[in-house]
């Protein structure tokens, strides 16, 4: 199978990677150094993840191409973009940053490292062993969990996540994530009670293919 990946400018990316400001403790107390847009980012992600080849999909059926998110997630400098941009999507009152098992794992790292705050790391399901834990992490009960997840499609593991959290004591409303793949405008985990908050979506990944491919 032959697999053709176009790659991002990785000394471009660096110089668009920024840092925040932190008070004493660690934790963050302004956003405002970072800034709001990165235009290149859907066109880097899409040329990076987007493969080309023959891929069987999950469905059975063939496609001659795939989005391989993980991609995005290895490559560090694109990672710390997408947290870059995504630290400004995070509610203010967040407590703990929730990444969902496993692409959200990886950003809520990046973003717990730069923001100086906390991450729990939460299972598909509670171990049967051990400390039998469905999340990782500091205690949560009583405290404001918002989550992070790579992609949303349908948001499955996200209102699973959410539900037994919420079980466990924690306040969940909101969750940020690199990318909603969602179909449409609707916001797929309204009946969970929960704001979706992506950088980027569907659409804006598309573009960037119609504009490189015109």
């Amino acid at each position: 199978m032959k697999i053709v990946v176009a790659k991002p400018s990785r000394r471009r990316a660096l110089r668009e990677v920024t840092s925040l400001t932190l008070r004493e403790g660690g934790a963050a107390t302004s956003l405002m150094s970072v800034t709001t847009t990165d235009p290149e980012l859907a066109a880097d992600i899409d040329a990076i993840c987007r493969l080309t080849g023959e891929f069987t999909l999950r469905s059975g059926q063939v496609s001659n191409e795939y989005f391989d998110k993980y991609l995005f997630e290895a490559d560090p400098l694109l990672l710390a973009r997408v947290v870059r941009e995504l630290a400004q999507l995070l509610p203010g009152e967040t407590e703990l940053l929730g990444g969902l098992e496993m692409g959200g794992i990886p950003i809520a790292t990046a973003l717990s490292g730069m923001l100086g705050m906390p991450a729990l790391f939460v299972r598909k399901e509670a171990k049967t062993y051990g400390t039998c834990k469905l999340a990782e992490g500091p205690a949560y009960d009583g405290r404001r969990v918002t989550l992070i997840e790579d992609v949303i499609t349908t948001g499955g593991a996200v209102r699973d996540a959410t539900n037994a959290l919420r079980a466990g004591g924690a306040i969940v409303d909101t969750v940020v994530c690199a990318i909603d793949r969602s179909p449409g405008d609707a916001n797929p985990l309204a009946d969970a009670g929960l704001t979706v908050r992506a950088v980027l979506t569907k659409a804006d990944l598309d573009a960037a293919r119609a504009a490189a491919s015109a």
